[in-house]
């Protein structure tokens, strides 16, 4: 069964800083909860996302134990949207579409991710238990870091 978690949050910054930000594969451990031992693998020297761009990490979700995890970029609009999905990881389906759309008070960003587990009942029940509470607390996680990273200044 696939399920769909979707965000959306006002970034305080124009739309080349939250693309910078954003498109490095290299930020992804600052907006990942420590717990998760998220560790992106490929060696990439702020080298612009690009469609087909390919993306190795470990992740640790569950009792420390460490998962293989490895994502393709297969949409990129440059300044407006992304998508990454799974090639090998965790998820029997992983598809994350990244949505950047500028306004009056900077940029308002949208994800949507949509996901299936593997393992039929079993993955269902997981869901319910405790892998969706787990996805939504990461998104938590990653709304207060930005927050903080993108905070509205006051100008007098």
């Amino acid at each position: 069964m696939k399920h769909r978690l979707y965000r959306e949050q006002q970034l305080h910054c124009n739309i080349e800083t939250a693309w910078a930000f954003f498109s490095s594969p290299m930020n992804l451990s600052k907006i990942t909860p420590k717990d998760m031992g998220f560790t992106v693998l490929s060696d990439f020297q702020n080298e612009p996302i690009f469609k087909g761009m390919i993306i190795d990490y470990t992740v640790s979700p569950i009792l420390r134990i460490p998962l293989q995890w490895q994502t393709k970029i297969t949409q990129v609009d440059t300044r407006k949207s992304f998508t990454d999905f799974q090639q090998k990881g965790p998820y029997k389906y992983w598809n994350h579409f990244h949505e950047f759309i500028p306004n009056a008070d900077g940029v308002l960003m949208k994800d949507t991710v949509e996901y299936e587990l593997p393992f039929g009942v079993l993955g269902t029940i997981a869901h319910r238990a405790f892998i969706k509470k787990k996805l939504e607390s990461i998104f938590d996680f990653r709304y207060q870091v930005l927050e903080q990273q993108f905070k509205k200044t006051i100008s007098i």
